[in-house]
């Protein structure tokens, strides 16, 4: 019997199309979004878990550039909650870590001085070039960022009132708790009676886990691409 001529061709079609992806990819990359999203929101052995399964995805290559990859986001992610503990992770590897790399985990770390910022990310670049979040239009990126400029001593007041809000509205409720800190104690350090203790009873009421009534300012317009 004669094949159908739209039958040979679809055929012919599959034994041509690209080969699928490795799996360890999406499995890695399954499991690092969930390490961040789990890691925002509070849920720390959770967080462990999925970023454990990263890196074992990830070390079943044999590639250290790739663990170290993982490494950075790790670190990243704790940037934007400030939580800095040096990246011990990614300096173990950071000799077979590319240029690219070493230049955002430095970044991160505050580290600017002699700083390519040509290296790094797209959406960081004018972070370095300017001191502030505006164009940053990511959310987590916009966090990273933020905490980058706090590390390297160049946050302005109001990229923290940003960074602040960017955890409000993404429901993340980790680096909100610390952003509000740094804002409580700006607030109190300039005397302002009337937010420091708004900004104390907001992180009082997360860390109970209540119901959170907070009136942030309305945020200037954030351009840019991720």
């Amino acid at each position: 019997m004669k094949m159908p001529l739209i039958v040979l061709a679809l055929l012919l079609a599959g034994c041509a199309s690209t080969p699928a992806p490795p799996s360890w990819q999406a499995d890695a990359k399954d499991a690092l979004d969930g390490f961040a999203d789990d890691y925002l929101r509070g849920n720390t052995a959770a967080a462990n878990a999925q970023f454990l399964r990263a890196r074992r995805e990830t070390a079943s290559t044999g590639q250290p550039a790739l663990v170290a990859q993982v490494e950075l986001v790790r670190c990243a992610t704790l940037a934007g909650s400030l939580e800095f503990d040096d990246c011990p992770g990614f300096v173990s590897l950071s000799l077979d870590a590319t240029g690219q790399q070493r230049a955002y985990a430095a970044y991160i770390a505050g580290r600017w001085a002699g700083l390519d910022a040509a290296a790094l990310p797209e959406q960081h670049r004018p972070v370095v070039a300017s001191g502030t979040l505006h164009g940053v239009a990511d959310p987590l990126a916009r966090l990273v960022a933020a905490g980058a400029l706090f590390k390297a001593g160049k946050i302005a007041p109001a990229d923290i009132e940003v960074a602040a809000e960017t955890a409000s509205e993404q429901g993340w409720r980790r680096p909100l708790l610390m952003w509000l800190g740094v804002s409580e104690r700006r607030a109190q350090a300039l005397g302002d009676t009337d937010q420091a203790p708004h900004r104390a009873g907001v992180r009082r009421s997360l860390n109970r886990g209540g119901t959170i009534l907070w009136a942030g300012r309305t945020r200037r317009p954030l351009a840019g691409i991720c």
